[in-house]
């Protein structure tokens, strides 16, 4: 320990330091440690390192035993004696730098070299002032920036050198790593409405995360309450409930999930959820409750609006359902048979009804055949435009005004001009309109006459061959304050049959009524020597799982 000083290179005063390492005033001397003893700087030659007096593996072995990130350094001088760099000669095990480094990656590369930035900063002066003085150097919270494939990445570290064998035994901390966590748990309890509150018992101190002062509303200046005092928080009607669950969670450690109301000092009620629970101590006594808190507000005020539009929806569908049944019985009314064969003025009429009648899907379709006072037959089949109990008021309104002018004798061209003057002019107007083919037959003459709204055209089948008439002009009731109706005649022969129907017999999804009407024109003319022709035709054309719409057919046969 006494060999080789050179005085000029001597500290006044020495005492030992984990090695033999002395301390010397940075003012004053610059002399750094080596081994067991001061090596003077003029004794060092350019470049060299200057060994610890414990082997490199002896050292290493050391920091095996460690855990956190820890390294030891050593310097390297200049020709001039000056250090110029450290080297690193040993590693933790759970070292790991702002590079992604750790362990034995980081053995053998050198401090400035590898943290390039480090020169000239607190940092590095306090590696050389701590080797220099043989004093602990304790760093103030620091950022570190590197940028690793284009990418700068910043750190914050807090690091501690202490000198040792001629080199320093450097520990870090990354402190960014922790302030990370903390704001992504900040983040995450903010974006659940959620914060965490812990009261101990036994010290009597509570501390609650800066989420629970916002969820409460609460100043944090006046800082957290206690769980005895929580629910003082609680709206009036949710206060017994509250104390009962705080004093089983108190007094009995039992665990507790419950909701509660509080109003805030701005005036606005919240809905809150807290679930905590104690930890014991050995007699079972709880000594400390951890909890969580949980803001409900927007959730409550969600679920209140669904269950208002239930109710809404539950009141609709009530009225929707009692409508439909007093649609479907208005309609059962006015139509009691769907299926009827009728002896009429010399004709045989045969009628089908098939309302749709699906959920509230109540048609508007109607027919009428009956046999006026002057012996000829009325026949009528019409479609009033929409569903539901107001198509059904508009279809008995045609139907029997129609009825009761026919009977009168007025002349059908004028029934259907009425009949639009009807719709047009009725106080509960919707803009509902119709469509409507009526016919007379006189028996003796054999003639039909008849008159159309809109309506799609008869159907006559004569002799195996099936053509649609030519109709005469007219417009659809309701679309007009000035209509034109005329009327057609034709002679009805022995063996004709004629279809009025509406438009549910012939259109399909997807598909021009013109094709639709080829079908049944197609359909009709195979089942015209069959003994009841629309029984065949229905079946061939009307499908339950595709039909859109309501059917009715008369099918009138002399």
């Amino acid at each position: 320990m006494t060999a080789n000083r050179d005085e000029a290179d001597v500290p006044e005063s020495s005492t030992s330091n984990l090695g033999g390492a002395a301390s010397a005033s940075a003012a004053t001397r610059h002399a750094v440690l080596a081994s067991s003893r001061y090596v003077p700087r003029r004794q060092w030659s350019a470049g060299a390192e200057r060994a610890p007096a414990l082997p490199a593996a002896a050292v290493q072995e050391l920091l095996d035993g460690l855990s956190g990130s820890v390294t030891f350094l050593l310097p390297l001088p200049g020709a001039d004696g000056e250090i110029q760099d450290f080297r690193i000669t040993a590693a933790s095990p759970d070292a790991l730098d702002v590079a992604g480094r750790r362990g034995k990656e980081l053995v053998g590369l050198s401090l400035l070299e590898t943290y390039p930035t480090v020169r000239g900063t607190a940092l590095w002066d306090g590696y050389l002032g701590a080797l220099a003085t043989g004093t602990r150097y304790e760093a103030e919270p620091f950022e570190y920036e590197e940028v690793l494939g284009g990418i700068a990445r910043l750190s914050r570290f807090t690091v501690r050198a202490t000198p040792c064998q001629g080199g320093l035994i450097v520990s870090w901390i990354r402190l960014d790593n922790g302030e990370r966590e903390q704001r992504r748990l900040a983040v995450m309890q903010r974006l659940g409405s959620m914060g965490w509150a812990d009261w101990d018992l036994a010290r009597k101190t509570t501390t609650w995360s800066e989420e629970v002062y916002s969820i409460f509303g609460r100043d944090p200046s006046l800082g957290p309450t206690t769980l005895e005092e929580l629910p003082r928080h609680a709206v009036t009607e949710d206060f017994p409930a509250l104390s009962r669950a705080v004093r089983s969670l108190h007094g009995r450690g039992r665990p507790i999930d419950h909701t509660f109301r509080i109003v805030t000092p701005a005036g606005e009620v919240r809905h809150v959820r807290i679930v905590a629970e104690a930890e014991t101590d050995v007699s079972g006594h709880p000594v400390e409750v951890y909890g969580l808190f949980q803001n409900l507000t927007a959730v409550k005020r969600a679920e209140e609006r669904l269950l208002q539009h239930e109710r809404a929806a539950l009141a609709q569908h009530g009225m929707l359902a009692a409508e439909r049944s007093l649609a479907v019985r208005l309609q059962d009314a006015l139509l009691p048979l769907p299926q009827q064969s009728l002896r009429l003025a010399g004709l045989t009429v045969d009628v089908a009804y098939q309302p749709l009648q699906e959920g509230l899907n109540v048609g508007g379709d109607w027919y009428s055949a009956i046999e006026l006072p002057d012996g000829s037959a009325l026949l009528v089949v019409g479609d009033v435009a929409g569903h539901g109990l107001d198509a059904v008021a508009t279809m008995a309104q045609l139907r029997f005004t129609a009825k009761g002018m026919a009977i009168t004798g007025t002349p059908l061209a004028a029934i259907l001009s009425r009949l639009n003057t009807l719709l047009w002019h009725s106080s509960d107007r919707g803009f509902s309109t119709a469509t409507m083919i009526m016919a007379r037959y006189e028996p003796d003459a054999g003639l039909l006459t008849w008159v159309q709204a809109g309506h799609l055209p008869p159907l006559l089948l004569r002799q195996g061959e099936a053509r649609y008439l030519a109709p005469p002009h007219g417009v659809l009731l309701g679309a007009t304050t000035t209509p034109r109706y005329d009327s057609a005649t034709i002679r009805l022969l022995p063996g004709d049959h004629l279809l009025f129907y509406t438009d549910g017999l012939v259109e399909a999804p997807s598909e021009e009524l013109d094709d639709g009407l080829a079908r049944l024109a197609r359909t009709a003319a195979e089942c015209s020597d069959s003994v009841r022709p629309l029984d065949g035709i229905l079946d061939a054309l009307v499908h339950p799982d595709t039909r859109r719409d309501d059917i009715c057919v008369l099918h009138i046969s002399v």
